[in-house]
C-alpha cells in the first residue's frame, strides 16, 4: 500500500500529533522561565566565571585606566609627529633666511667660490666666519660637478644653479655667480662629460685655478701626450723621458700591434678604467671588437714591468714625490692595495714638474706619473691637472697650499678687475659752455663740480652790449658787490643816455 493510502483515521491521528509538538514547542520550558530568583543565580555565576584568572573564554571588561592610558599615547605620538613635522619646517625657513641673507650682503664686500669636489672634505671650513682682504668675506659654494647647472651670457656673466639638501633632507636649487672657481673632480670620464660646464663658466669670465683654457685642454688625453711630445722635443729624451705611445683613432685601424706586450687604453678614463694588458696578437685582435663598440679613439704603450710608480705634485712652489708600490701583485698599482712612502724631491724631479707648469698658458696645480722599471729606467707615462689626488700623510698641508693659491688669485685678478672696473666706470663729464650772443643780457655762471650740490643759475644783469663770459665761483660778498657795481653803472649809463636824448631835443 503507497503511503498516501492510509486510512482517514490515521490521517487524523498524526495531524493531532503535529499540532501538539506546535503547541508544546511555543510554551517556555520550566527551565527556561525567567524568575528573579533565576536571574540573580545566572549574574552570580557570570561573576565568579569572570574573577577566575584561568579562564580565557571570558574577557574582562575594558578598564578605564587603560582607555585613558592608550588615549594618552596616542595625543603623545600625534604630538611627537606634530614637532618633528615644525622643527623641519622651521629648520627650511632658517635655511633660507640664511639664504636671503646672503643674497642681502654687499656685493661689494662678497666674493662667491665655487669648489668642485666631493663630500669627503669641506672646503669651507677656511673661510667660515673670516675677514680677507681687510673687510671681505669669502662664501664657498661647493657641489659635486654632476650637480651643477650654468647659464651665461657676455653682458650678464654667467648664473650658477646647484641641486643641494635643505637641513629637512628636501631637495632644493640655489643660483648664484660666482666670482672664482677651484676644480677637483675631473670634467670627463668614461661615462661622463661636464664640459658644459667649463663651457659657461669661460663665456662668463670667471677666473679660476687652473685656468679654464687649461681645464679644457686636459679633457682628451692624446691631445695632452702631443703637448708632452713637442715638450720633449724641445728639451731632449735624456731631459724629458716620455713613454712612447701609438694612437689609433678608430678600431678600424688597429692592424697588427708594433710591439708586445702593451697597455691598450680605450677613449678619455682615469682611476684605471678603460685600460687592459695585451700580451699577444690574437689578444689584440679581440680587444678590437671591444674598441668598436666603444667607438672611440684608443692608444697602445709598452708595458713596464715596474719596480714601482712615481706620484710627483706641484701646488704653487710646492713640491713633493711620493713612491708608490703595489701590494696586491696588481699591475695596475693604482687599482688594489699600495704602499705609500714619501721620497725625495730630486732636481730632475722639479725640472720635469717646471716644464710641464708652462702648458696651457700655465697650471698652478700639476701632477706626473711616473713608471720605474725594475731596471731603474723613469719613464713619464701621464699628467693630471688640479683634480689631482691627494695622497699620502700630507694631504692637509697640500690642501693648504690650494688655499693659499686661491687667496692669491683672489687678490691679482678678482680684487684687481674689481678695481679696474671702479676707475674705469664712466664720469659724468662738464657740458660745454654755450656761446651768447652779443645783445644778451644773461651772465653765465661757472659750473660747479659733481661732488659739490648743484645751485641754480642766477641772471645777472649787464650792459647792453657786453660779452658774456664764465667766470669762476666767486664768494657771496664779493658778488653781491660786483652786483652793486653793476647796477650802479647801468644806472649812470641810462642817466647819460637820457641827457644825451633830451640835450638833442
Amino acid at each position: 500500500m503507497a503511503p498516501t493510502d492510509r486510512p482517514p483515521a490515521a490521517q487524523g491521528t498524526q495531524s493531532q500529533q503535529r499540532a501538539q509538538q506546535r503547541q508544546y514547542a511555543s510554551k517556555p520550558s520550566r527551565s527556561q522561565a525567567a524568575t528573579p530568583a533565576s536571574e540573580a543565580a545566572d549574574m552570580r555565576l557570570e561573576f565568579q566565571q569572570q574573577q577566575q584568572p584561568g579562564n580565557r573564554t571570558i574577557s574582562a571588561p575594558t578598564s578605564p585606566a587603560k582607555t585613558r592610558d592608550s588615549i594618552l599615547q596616542r595625543v603623545q605620538s600625534l604630538t611627537d609627529a606634530a614637532k618633528e613635522k615644525a622643527s623641519s619646517i622651521s629648520n627650511d625657513i632658517k635655511y633660507a633666511a640664511a639664504t636671503r641673507r646672503q643674497q642681502r650682503v654687499s656685493k661689494d664686500r662678497l666674493l662667491t667660490l665655487l669648489v668642485v669636489d666631493d663630500e669627503n672634505f669641506e672646503w669651507s671650513r677656511y673661510f667660515r666666519g673670516k675677514r680677507f682682504f681687510g673687510d671681505f668675506e669669502i662664501h664657498v659654494e661647493q657641489a659635486d660637478i654632476k650637480d651643477l647647472t650654468v647659464t651665461a651670457s657676455a653682458e650678464r656673466g654667467c648664473t650658477v644653479s646647484m641641486a643641494v639638501l635643505s637641513p629637512s633632507g628636501s631637495r632644493v636649487v640655489r643660483s648664484f655667480r660666482p666670482d672664482f672657481f677651484l676644480c677637483r673632480q675631473s670634467v670627463r670620464d668614461a661615462s661622463k662629460d661636464y664640459r658644459n660646464v667649463l663651457l659657461g663658466l669661460n663665456i662668463g669670465g670667471v677666473p679660476s685655478i687652473n685656468s679654464l683654457h687649461s681645464l679644457y685642454n686636459f679633457q682628451d688625453k692624446p691631445w695632452v701626450y702631443g703637448q708632452l711630445v713637442q715638450l720633449q722635443k724641445k728639451l731632449g729624451k735624456e731631459n724629458f723621458p716620455l713613454i712612447e705611445q701609438t694612437f689609433y683613432p678608430s678600431s678600424g685601424e688597429m692592424s697588427v700591434a708594433t710591439q708586445l706586450p702593451v697597455v691598450l687604453k680605450v677613449g678619455h678614463a682615469h682611476g684605471g678604467v678603460g685600460k687592459i694588458k695585451v700580451e699577444n696578437n690574437s689578444d689584440f685582435q679581440d680587444m678590437t671588437s671591444i674598441v668598436s663598440v666603444a667607438s672611440t679613439y684608443c692608444t697602445t704603450e709598452p708595458f713596464v714591468d715596474s719596480k714601482y710608480d712615481l706620484h710627483l705634485t706641484k701646488i704653487g712652489p710646492h713640491y713633493r714625490a711620493l713612491m708608490r708600490k703595489s701590494v696586491s701583485g696588481n699591475w695596475k698599482s693604482c687599482v688594489g692595495s699600495a704602499m705609500l712612502e714619501e721620497t725625495e724631491v730630486l732636481e730632475r724631479y722639479k725640472f720635469w714638474l717646471d716644464a710641464v707648469a708652462e702648458l696651457f698658458g700655465g697650471l698652478d696645480i700639476l701632477a706626473l706619473e711616473v713608471v720605474v722599471s725594475k731596471d731603474g729606467i723613469e719613464q713619464i707615462i701621464g699628467v693630471n691637472d688640479s683634480a689631482l689626488s691627494l695622497l699620502g700623510n700630507q694631504q692637509e698641508e697640500d690642501r693648504k697650499h690650494i688655499f693659499d693659491l686661491i687667496m692669491e688669485r683672489l687678490e691679482t685678478q678678482v680684487l684687481a678687475n674689481m678695481g679696474l672696473q671702479a676707475v674705469s666706470q664712466p664720469q659724468e663729464e662738464e657740458p660745454p659752455a654755450i656761446p651768447a650772443r652779443r645783445d644778451s643780457l644773461v651772465s653765465e655762471s661757472s659750473v660747479t663740480s659733481s661732488h659739490q650740490s648743484s645751485q641754480p643759475v642766477k641772471a645777472n644783469l649787464s650792459r647792453q652790449g657786453s660779452i658774456v663770459s664764465a667766470a669762476a665761483p666767486v664768494p657771496a660778498q664779493q658778488n653781491k658787490a660786483g652786483q652793486l657795481d653793476d647796477t650802479e653803472d647801468t644806472m649812470k649809463n641810462l642817466r647819460k643816455t637820457f641827457a644825451g636824448i633830451f640835450g638833442e631835443m
